[in-house]
């Protein structure tokens, strides 16, 4: 397969797309906790939400600035932890409004939101993928000059068949995988203290032996974090579970 040249990395040190290739398994929630671990760890970061029909990083940082324009670039807000995002939501008079587009206006906004975007000197960019397989993915892994893909799965099997296809279609745009992380592994009950796997048995060592990926480790299934999302306090959110998981697969990567 012949691949179209990709864009200049810029001043950005690392570049991860996250991804699953199935919606549902907190693939954007997993962008953000990365995102908030690599600035608590004193790191230069970025979001770019490329789910452009489905946005919500925004809403988990509580942003609503209009992302401001010149000649230069487009300046992307920041969350109070200093993290610069760009997303489609940010770009609407009305959140709640759909973006109905075809696979062209799509994959435009995407290289967009990379190339026109004041980025500057970022240690690492993360890239939140929509769900599948389709155009805004393609165009990312074609275009975008990636160090790696992160697989966010869940543990019932149908998630991991569906994370092998986008790890397939990674393997034929030759991005490498960056690793696998499981979400929404187990329920802790608050009183007791007991794991319950909620979704049952985790399907991810056959998945890990199938890619043969580095598997960062897995994040449990927990209200809070859902709660701190809705509220756009993301960046409140402070489950030492999580985040040792997630910086210690940053560490190794950076």
């Amino acid at each position: 397969m012949t691949l179209p040249p990709k864009s200049d990395k810029k001043q950005i040190k690392k570049i991860y797309a996250v991804g699953s290739g199935k919606g549902g398994v907190g693939k954007s929630s997993v962008t953000s906790l990365l995102a908030v671990a690599a600035a608590r760890q004193g790191k230069k970061v970025g979001i770019m939400d490329a789910d452009i029909t489905g946005p919500s990083i925004p809403t988990f940082f509580g942003l609503r600035t209009f992302p401001f324009g010149n000649a230069e670039g487009i300046e992307p807000p920041k969350t109070k932890l200093g993290i610069r995002v760009i997303s489609m939501n940010l770009l609407l008079d009305d959140p709640a409004k759909p973006v109905v587009w075809r696979g062209p206006l799509l994959g435009n906004a995407v290289t967009q939101f990379f190339t026109e975007v004041k980025w500057e000197d970022l240690d690492v960019l993360f890239i939140d993928l929509p769900p599948g397989t389709g155009d805004a993915v393609l165009t990312v892994m074609q275009t975008i000059p990636l160090d790696g893909f992160l697989l966010v799965t869940s543990p019932q099997e149908i998630a991991s068949l569906v994370v092998r296809k986008a790890a397939k279609m990674a393997e034929m745009l030759s991005v490498p995988l960056a690793g696998v992380v499981e979400n929404m592994s187990a329920f802790v009950c608050p009183d007791c203290g007991k794991r319950v796997e909620l979704f049952g048995k985790s399907h991810s060592p056959a998945l890990l032996e199938h890619l043969g990926a580095s598997f960062w480790g897995s994040l449990p299934l927990d209200p809070a974090l859902a709660e701190m999302a809705d509220s756009g306090t993301i960046e409140n959110y402070g489950n030492e579970e999580v985040f040792s998981v997630l910086t210690k697969g940053l560490q190794e990567k950076m």
